[in-house]
């Protein structure tokens, strides 16, 4: 998982969070701009409900990062390289998100997921490729998931800590704008800190990096 060294790794655990925390957030307020909506908290919300969807998210975002980038993602790349492998995991995240956003057979649908999550995908494992550790990579996709299931409640879980409140039905160019923000722009941008952010991971560090 690439725990060592635990300092370094911890800072790019919580970078990657704030980043993409960061980035839920706008596109949640972007959506309620164009919608003329508003975010209420909401009432009923404890922290028990809180606690359990945090910890819902934690391990559906544990799973995912040891199935695309975990072992396998690091074996391949030691067998076939860098970009290989992480073009590799990136079709095999996107082709996994038909199912689990419940769009196989709908092939519009199908094609913006694979692209979106495709290219979330590819962030994520390029991370991992240039970090040589799990972290950063989970950091990034634990600030979006935590955001935007449990903070915003557009999780599976329900209604959750705010609500929106008052929306309108967008026009297409405002429906487009806002499907495409957060499918396509956030990877786009996580990409560019990816590549410009992050230093890649010197190669003596493997021995000790990979524990």
């Amino acid at each position: 998982m690439g725990v060592l060294p635990p300092g370094k790794r911890l800072k790019q655990l919580g970078l990657g969070f704030l980043v993409t925390a960061i980035l839920c957030v706008l596109v949640q307020y972007l959506e309620a701009y164009l919608k003329s909506s508003s975010w209420i908290l909401n009432e009923k919300i404890t922290s028990g409900i809180v606690l359990k969807s945090l910890w819902w998210d934690f391990k559906s975002v544990l799973t995912e990062e040891l199935l695309f980038r975990g072992a396998l993602l690091y074996l391949l790349i030691q067998k076939i390289g860098s970009k290989k492998s992480i073009l590799i995991s990136a079709i095999a995240f996107g082709i996994y998100h038909w199912f689990s956003y419940g769009v196989f057979g709908n092939l519009i649908a199908m094609l913006f997921v694979f692209i979106g999550t495709g290219l979330m995908g590819y962030a994520w494992a390029w991370a991992f490729a240039k970090t040589r550790s799990m972290l950063l990579g989970f950091g990034l996709h634990l600030g979006w998931n935590v955001t935007y299931n449990t903070l915003f409640s557009k999780g599976p879980l329900g209604e959750l800590v705010f609500l929106s409140k008052g929306e309108t039905e967008l026009t297409d160019w405002a429906s487009l704008l806002n499907f495409t923000s957060g499918l396509i722009l956030v990877p786009i941008i996580v990409l560019l800190f990816i590549r410009y952010g992050i230093k890649k991971e010197a190669v003596q560090e493997d021995s000790e990096a990979n524990l």
